[in-house]
């Protein structure tokens, strides 16, 4: 006999498992005496056979079949229903990978406990490196790091993140360092369940960071149940097996993260340390492509943009596949080069190995703009946006779109919604005014150029700034302000890197179109990053009746 120890039912059927009342698991061994209370106890009694009457389609006499009784079979097949059920419910309770697969997950940034700031690259870099392994696996959506890491040292609730994040399943960690030993705790939690999936310690040298980070990895993907292609090929592939170069590598993605000047100086000091230690290492030679492809740099394009070429050039001859390297080869073929064909064909190339990479759809969009295809260009920042959701670049850039298909009020609430996520973002600041001017409203322009944070008065990007407002004060016709600021530019240009398009746009809206062409010259000669909107940036369309506008186009292959 069998008992519920919940609600004291007593069964006879010692094949049952669960209480057919409350789903208890059912004890065995229930005295004699208990046996009244069983089941069917209180039932009344029924023949164990009753007789039927069947008619043989011949009328011929009647046969007689014996049956169980009717109450009998419903309750067996009744106890059989609900026992796989209540099977079933209990399996997907305690193992819910068997159940439903794990298709969606949040890697949180691992706490760094070891006291030490300068050791974030150690735990930023092992959030990123497994969320870049795990998101290679088929059928896994992971959480994009500027979501995750705005959690970053809040102590927040996994549970709660989880269920913010609407993910299956967060796995969180904690890194130590003491001198040469490290500690890396990890925990991967269940949020449908509420249950602990896998918790692991390693405790291992700095030197083994690489093959932990692997160990680790692996180990998640075991415990994810996934059905993952083949042999897991793009999770085991190792790209290094050196850990200094490995190391380095991190260190130069946690600075490549900060997308200032020296933050970029600094990932650009670290890739190349890397590669010292690793010639062969490809992902070192993409991180040092896209340093040296974005603007944010602050160096010149004809210093900038070969190096960055010869970077990704680097990287596909060690690995063909990493989409990271085409997509900054395309870069540097549509900013610097003007080799529009080309572009096309590696940003496509990079979006057919990883459609899930959101800079390639972000730089492809701008490229889209550039050919005047404006809404394929938002299509594509919708995309980057809908994997990567809280990038402030992609929030931006996704405004840039609007902006260049002169749909003004989009732009404008696109760019305050990236204001909202980071109120100092200064790429926003540089736009937003713009957006105001080009909907007539010049001093609501001035005033947001006025407003905005100035982090760097000197550098290129706060050229942007500065040339805007003056291109703004000569439409308002505050002609001295505008002159004042142009000195400034015109100086500065002498002693750091100035886009010559910016000095030329301050001349435009004075309507100096023999010094604007002039600087619009020295654009042409620097290749600057700029010169690739002039076909579709409204700021320029007094200067497109002017054939020498037409020649600049046809000398960047724009006509």
């Amino acid at each position: 006999m069998k008992k519920c120890p919940e609600c004291k039912r007593v069964y006879d059927d010692e094949s049952l498992n669960y209480c057919l009342d409350d789903g208890q698991t059912l004890l065995l061994g229930p005295g004699p005496s208990e046996s009244a209370t069983k089941l069917l106890s209180a039932e009344p009694s029924e023949p164990t056979a009753r007789t039927e009457h069947l008619y043989r389609s011949d009328n011929s006499t009647p046969a007689v079949t014996a049956h169980p009784p009717r109450r009998t079979t419903i309750w067996l097949f009744s106890s059989l229903f609900l026992v796989l059920v209540i099977s079933g419910l209990a399996a997907y309770r305690y193992w819910p990978a068997a159940g439903t697969q794990v298709d969606s997950i949040a890697v949180l940034p691992f706490e760094n406990n070891g006291g030490d700031a300068d050791t974030d690259y150690l735990s930023d870099g092992l959030t990123d490196s497994l969320m870049y392994r795990l998101s290679q696996l088929p059928g896994l959506a992971v959480s994009p790091r500027s979501t995750v890491f705005r959690y970053k040292g809040k102590g927040a609730d996994p549970i709660q993140i989880g269920n913010d994040l609407g993910v299956s399943a967060v796995l969180s960690g904690r890194i130590v360092e003491r001198g040469d030993d490290l500690t890396v705790s990890v925990e991967l939690v269940d949020i449908r369940h509420n249950k602990l999936l896998w918790g692991e310690q390693y405790n291992r040298k700095i030197s083994d960071l690489l093959a932990t980070q692997r160990e680790i990895s692996q180990e998640i993907t075991e415990k994810l149940r996934l059905t993952v292609a083949g042999n897991n090929s793009e999770l085991a592939k190792h790209y290094t097996e050196n850990n200094e170069a490995y190391q380095l590598y991190l260190k130069g993605r946690f600075y490549w993260e900060k997308r200032s000047g020296v933050g970029l100086a600094k990932a650009i000091e670290y890739f190349d340390q890397s590669i010292k230690k690793d010639p062969t290492f490809a992902l070192a030679y993409a991180g040092l492509a896209d340093c040296y492809a974005v603007p944010a740099n602050q160096m010149a394009p004809n210093e900038a943009m070969p190096k960055a070429k010869a970077a990704a050039q680097r990287a596909l001859e060690l690995d063909e596949t990493l989409a990271e390297a085409h997509t900054a080869l395309a870069r540097v073929y549509a900013a610097y080069e003007w080799n529009w064909p080309e572009a096309e064909k590696e940003f496509k190339r990079a979006i057919e190995l990883d459609p899930r990479y959101p800079t390639a759809h972000q730089w492809y969009g701008g490229y889209l703009d550039t050919m005047g295809r404006h809404e394929e260009s938002i299509s594509e920042r919708r995309l980057a946006l809908q994997l990567d959701p809280l990038s402030l670049i992609l929030n931006f850039e996704l405004a840039q779109a609007f902006y260049y298909a002169r749909d003004y009020d989009g732009a404008a609430t696109q760019y305050k919604k990236t204001l909202e996520l980071e109120p100092n973002f200064p790429p926003a600041y540089q736009f937003l005014p713009v957006a105001y001017e080009q909907k007539g409203d010049v001093d609501q322009a001035i005033a947001t150029f006025l407003s905005s944070p100035r982090t760097n008065p000197v550098g290129g990007e706060s050229s942007f700034s500065r040339a805007g407002l003056a291109h703004a004060y000569a439409l308002k016709g505050q002609k001295q302000e505008a002159l004042n600021i142009l000195k400034e530019l015109e100086s500065d240009s002498t002693q750091t890197y100035i886009p010559a398009t910016s000095i030329a746009l301050v001349y435009a809206g004075l309507g100096d179109n023999d010094h604007t062409f002039e600087w619009l010259d020295k654009a042409y000669q620097e290749h600057a990053f700029q010169l690739q909107w002039l076909n579709i940036e409204p700021r320029w369309d007094g200067l497109r009746s002017d054939p020498r506008f037409g020649e600049i186009l046809r000398r960047i292959k724009l006509s």
